[in-house]
């Protein structure tokens, strides 16, 4: 968990970038893609991580190191970002490299919006988490520490050969497994899910449910929840076979699970309690 100033320091450096990424257009492709290679450069080395978060080492110097770690050939806004990071105050050394990733994603984000993609990659990012949940031993393999980065992210374009999944969906799945950041691979999907539901300026209802939702069901389910809520939802339909069949919804932390199963364990729970 991040302390406060680090949430802080995210927040404001995230928030006085936004325009100027979201003015990059097709750059943010690239922009995506080299903080994402930062963050991985982060994560495996402390001293550098270090370095760069400490707040009595004056800021010129953190830039020269910055220089002397990507060069002159980095897009100039991945490094103004870069340096606008390491002139931050951290509560964690270790801090500095998620801010670095949440504004990889962020340049992801803005890529689909250029594209016109962002609600596509949303919805395949769903499909993604449903179709993993019912293949445990893909799953472990994908956030293998045993396994190479490169064997991982292998594995993953074998799985996704035939997806038809959008250049950024692909990107984004890729770098979950490519850099596993201490989290199992589905917790990444599910971050970036949600991710993209804020973006995109909407609520996001998770419905469970044994088999895909029907274009109506999402209707429904997407009128009555955004009247409940006064503001828009996004579905992330979520297909798990082992609910048998009915439907869970998880709203932030509240969740109704009128799931079969849920209903059998409530009965067999009756029944113990009676006997």
């Amino acid at each position: 968990m991040r302390g406060e100033a680090s949430r802080i320091a995210d927040r404001v450096s995230r928030d006085s970038m936004a325009s100027k990424l979201k003015d990059a257009g097709e750059d943010t492709w690239r922009i995506g893609n080299e903080l994402f290679t930062m963050t991985a450069l982060l994560d495996g080395n402390h001293a550098i991580t270090a370095a760069l978060s400490d707040p009595s080492r004056p800021v010129s110097d953190k830039v020269t190191l910055l220089n002397t770690l990507v060069g002159t050939q980095t897009h100039l806004l991945t490094m103004s970002i870069l340096t606008d990071l390491v002139n931050r105050v951290w509560s964690r050394s270790t801090d500095i490299a998620n801010a670095v990733e949440d504004f990889g994603v962020d340049a992801m984000m803005y890529y689909a919006d250029y594209t016109n993609t962002t609600l596509q990659v949303s919805i395949e990012l769903a499909q993604l988490h449903s179709a993993l949940l019912n293949m445990p031993v893909v799953r472990a393999r994908l956030y293998d520490e045993q396994a190479t980065a490169d064997a991982r992210v292998k594995l993953l374009e074998t799985l996704l050969a035939e997806s038809g999944f959008s250049k950024v969906t692909m990107r984004l799945a890729k770098h979950a497994t490519a850099n596993l950041r201490r989290r199992r691979y589905l917790s990444t999907i599910q971050w970036l899910i949600s991710k993209f539901s804020r973006h995109m300026g909407e609520s996001m209802i998770t419905v469970t449910t044994a088999s895909p939702l029907t274009t109506e069901q999402i209707r429904k389910l997407s009128t009555t929840y955004s009247a409940k809520l006064g503001r828009p939802v996004h579905i992330n339909s979520v297909v798990d076979a082992s609910v048998i069949g009915g439907m869970r919804i998880q709203v932030a932390d509240q969740v109704t699970d009128m799931t079969v199963v849920a209903q059998l364990r409530q009965l067999r729970g009756s029944i113990s309690a009676s006997a």
